[in-house]
């Protein structure tokens, strides 16, 4: 699977426009004047483009003209009707309609009853060549219209829709269908599975001891390896240094996708924090991806996101409902060159994208993905909260940076994850089957002969703050992993080769041992408690294996809990750690809590294998993290 790297060929409407040279914003100046836009406003809009590399018309539509208003003039100026929303009816969908998602320019309609018309979109600084032509050819007018580029983009969602959310749900399985959790379990895996529990059966009948002895210590080891990696992570720690931004153009367009799902109460925070990204407007394509029937959601976003640079878009009804699959469906639309996930409490760092796309611009082609720290900004509301503070101090700022230095796979969080666009649609983006998406996806790019990054810019996020809301959250979680790494070990040798032997060891270590550790550790809790009172009581001696075990199983207890404190309060500020305090003596019962949800994810993912349990937001009243 390593050809991902080598294949620098994409689709032309995929490819993002150059930016323009001095000469082109004069000949756009000079149509705009014509067409009757003040001066003023081109001087200031040519001098904005100029430093972005974007167009005077870019620029005039992100400042806040209406965009009806806008090509109404250029309508006019052309002496062509302006229509203000193209009948999708009226449009023949093929595969070829999603370029104009990416850049609209021209649709084709098709009038019952009439000749076709032909809906432009005019560049500005085609303008005096579209007037000459059209008074050159009589007549042409007639069958010609136009209309802005939001509705022409409307127009071909709605058109295609159906045909893209199948896309959506079906792509990476028709033409992966290894790489796809659409099946849980393949044929060769169930029957390697059935045939390990059945001959373990076997032999706990055969010989009860030593069969029980072995598994214990097997998995005992397994658990030992994935913390030992841990405590090499937390040795091999370093203080991030200051990241370069990007401080100057040409800007390349950003696309920001926000996948949303009964969120009406945080779309006002959401919006807010998307309009503190410093990145050009004109150069920002901000998509809410929702699902087309949660009207409450679509109704807020319309109320707080009107205008540039937000698009909202409806994702048709069709199973699974999950995130992965409107992510996939919104892809087909995005407009730049790269693309960043958020959820939709979050709260990114300002200077996010400028950081990102720097570090794109300096690395080779094979870096398609950086990940951003998440920090949990309310440790303090809750037990809960603080030990999840601690959690994903552990992973975004210890664990990830560690592996991104040692060029090993990452498995990604679920959102502020920075793609190379063209990448991510060539890998197949991602599996709307699998309910832990982001660590999927961060596995198969390096299949696919790429690597991920991490930046230092912070992504604000609230914890859970309830048991259930926490609970739902992780089971779904665990499934996910489970899913992950059932998905990936379907062919174990031809995994190792792509991986290369170290990332084979330390997929398995991080993934496999995760999953594992969290299962057992109420058994091993037990085994050590027995063999505790073994010793007390002067039944048992203390050396051979019953002693081994011993030192293993209280090395997995102790080892559980002190290395997730380690790597969790090292990166954390003085006040994260303040906010964590004294809740960290409840790492036991955190743990304990964590195995019954790995218990109730693997039970789920035999009844329910794609039930996405929502996790519900709220506005957050942390708005930053002081340190």
């Amino acid at each position: 699977m390593r050809h991902g790297k080598h294949d620098d060929t994409t689709d032309a409407h995929e490819t993002p426009a150059p930016p323009f040279a001095a000469g082109d914003l004069l000949h756009e100046a000079d149509a705009l004047l014509a067409a009757g836009f003040p001066s003023p406003l081109i001087a200031q809009m040519g001098a904005r483009a100029l430093a972005h590399g974007s167009t005077i018309e870019d620029e005039i539509l992100a400042d806040g003209w209406p965009e009806d208003d806008y090509y109404q003039k250029l309508a006019a100026f052309l002496e062509v009707p302006f229509l203000t929303s193209p009948d999708p009816a009226t449009v023949i969908d093929s595969s070829d309609l999603d370029s104009q998602l990416i850049r609209a320019e021209m649709l084709r309609l098709h009038p019952p009853g009439r000749a076709p018309v032909i809906i432009n979109v005019p560049q500005a600084r085609r303008l005096g060549e579209i007037k000459t032509l059209l008074d050159r050819l009589s007549g042409a007018r007639a069958s010609l219209a136009v209309s802005s580029r939001s509705a022409v983009r409307r127009a071909v969602w709605q058109t295609g829709e159906q045909r893209r959310v199948r896309q959506a749900v079906s792509r990476l399985f028709d033409d992966t269908p290894q790489l796809s959790a659409r099946v849980t379990l393949t044929g060769r895996q169930g029957l390697t599975i059935g045939a390990a529990v059945t001959g373990l059966g076997f032999a706990f009948i055969a010989a009860p001891s030593l069969t029980g002895a072995f598994v214990h210590m097997s998995a005992s080891l397994f658990y030992a390896a994935g913390l030992a990696f841990r405590v090499l992570a937390l040795a091999l720690h370093r203080k991030p240094t200051p990241a370069p931004l990007l401080t100057s153009g040409p800007y390349p367009v950003y696309t920001v996708m926000v996948a949303l799902y009964r969120e009406q109460t945080v779309v006002p925070q959401l919006i807010e924090a998307l309009r503190h990204l410093d990145w050009p407007v004109a150069c920002l394509d901000i998509k809410f991806v929702c699902e087309a029937g949660d009207s409450d959601t679509i109704a807020a976003l319309r109320q707080h996101a009107s205008g540039a640079p937000f698009e909202i878009i409806e994702v048709p009804a069709m199973l699974p409902m999950t995130k992965p699959k409107a992510l996939c469906y919104a892809l087909a639309g995005a407009r730049g060159a790269y693309t960043v996930i958020y959820d939709a409490e979050d709260r990114p760092h300002p200077q996010q994208l400028r950081q990102a796309a720097a570090k794109f611009a300096t690395a080779p082609q094979e870096l398609a993905c950086l990940q951003a720290p998440l920090v949990i900004a309310n440790g303090r509301d809750s037990v809960l909260s603080a030990l999840f503070a601690l959690e994903y101090s552990a992973l975004f700022r210890s664990l990830l940076p560690t592996l991104a230095r040692l060029r090993l796979p990452l498995p990604l969080g679920g959102t502020s994850n920075h793609f190379r666009t063209d990448v991510l649609r060539a890998i197949g983006a991602w599996d709307p089957f699998n309910v832990t998406e982001d660590a999927d996806l961060g596995l198969r790019l390096h299949r696919s002969g790429y690597r991920s990054g991490v930046i230092d810019a912070p992504t604000l996020e609230d914890a859970p703050v309830t048991f259930r809301v926490w609970l739902n959250q992780r089971t779904r979680w665990y499934k996910g992993w489970i899913q992950t790494w059932l998905v990936t070990m379907r062919a174990p040798l031809a995994l190792r080769r792509e991986l290369g032997t170290g990332a084979w060891i330390v997929f398995h270590l991080l993934i496999g041992g995760m999953i594992l550790s969290s299962l057992i550790h109420p058994m091993i809790i037990a085994a050590l408690a027995m063999a505790l009172i073994s010793l007390l009581d002067g039944s048992s001696a203390t050396m051979g294996r019953e002693g081994l075990l011993l030192l293993i199983d209280g090395f997995n207890i102790l080892g559980s809990y002190i290395i997730m404190r380690q790597m969790g309060m090292k990166p954390m500020s003085k006040t994260e750690r303040r906010a964590v305090g004294w809740r960290q003596l409840a790492l036991p019962a955190y743990w304990l809590a964590l195995s019954y949800a790995a218990w109730r994810g693997l039970h789920e993912l035999t009844s329910r294998p794609f039930l996405w349990r929502k996790t519900p937001h709220e506005p957050s009243e942390n708005k930053t993290v002081k340190s």
